[in-house]
């Protein structure tokens, strides 16, 4: 009679195999957090980057943008100061050409002199800086319209006041001409003349007025400038005789 197969087996108990298993499972377990840990990190550093990378984008635009805004604003500020030069230019010229057409006016008005007779005058003085020197040239205009048609001879003359060393001073003739033309520089004409000739002043001397004196046989006839219209060549209208 054959031996009946037992329902149950029993197996020896190993609690260092269980220990291995249980081990092995925890390390699988973790593995596959580190994996899904990774994968995550992955996903978001791609996400991050591509969002970046749109901001980045859309600064570069925004700054090139600027920068170009700022190019055509400079161009514009340039141009205006250009066009600002230009009208101021433009406007100085205009009031040099409207001085002199005053100044021929009156000269020609004086030269002729209508109804109104005037003997020796001096008209308009103008004194320029010769270059790296202390010496000026001058030029004198004188007119008369009283002799019309008659020479009027004389020497012309003139004195430069203004200041030294902190104290009024006046430069003679004799100064200003170094002790040349003693007399006067010459002049001969029937209705006008300008009179030309070189003065020096001295370095520390801050000139502030310029006298001009033209004396002939009917005695002398003196005419004032402030130093800074004489440097302009403007004409004085207070003539004594």
């Amino acid at each position: 009679m054959p031996r009946p197969i037992p329902s149950l087996v029993i197996r020896p108990h190993d609690p260092a195999q269980q220990r291995r298993t249980r081990l092995l499972l925890g390390i699988a377990w973790l593995g596959s957090l580190l994996i899904v840990a990774a994968v995550v990190a992955t996903v978001v550093a791609h996400a991050s980057h591509s969002g970046n990378s749109a901001q980045s984008a859309s600064a570069d635009k925004q700054a090139d943008a600027l920068k170009a805004r700022i190019a055509v604003l400079e161009r514009s500020e340039q141009i205006a100061r250009a066009g600002v030069a230009d009208v101021q230019k433009t406007l100085r010229e205009r009031d040099e050409e409207v001085d002199g057409l005053r100044a021929d006016l009156a000269f020609y008005g004086r030269l002729v002199g209508g109804s109104k007779r005037e003997g020796l005058a001096v008209h308009a003085l103008q004194v320029k800086p010769i270059k790296d020197s202390l010496a000026w040239n001058f030029r004198v205009t004188l007119t008369q319209n009283f002799r019309r048609g008659e020479d009027i001879k004389g020497h012309m003359t003139m004195s430069v006041e203004g200041v030294a060393d902190g104290k009024l001073k006046t430069l003679d003739w004799s100064a200003l001409s170094q002790g040349a033309n003693g007399a006067g520089i010459e002049y001969d004409f029937k209705y006008f003349q300008q009179v030309s000739g070189t003065i020096m002043l001295p370095g520390d001397f801050a000139a502030n007025r310029v006298i001009v004196r033209a004396d002939n046989e009917s005695g002398r006839v003196e005419q004032e400038f402030p130093w800074k219209d004489a440097i302009k060549g403007e004409e004085s209208g207070d003539v004594r005789q």
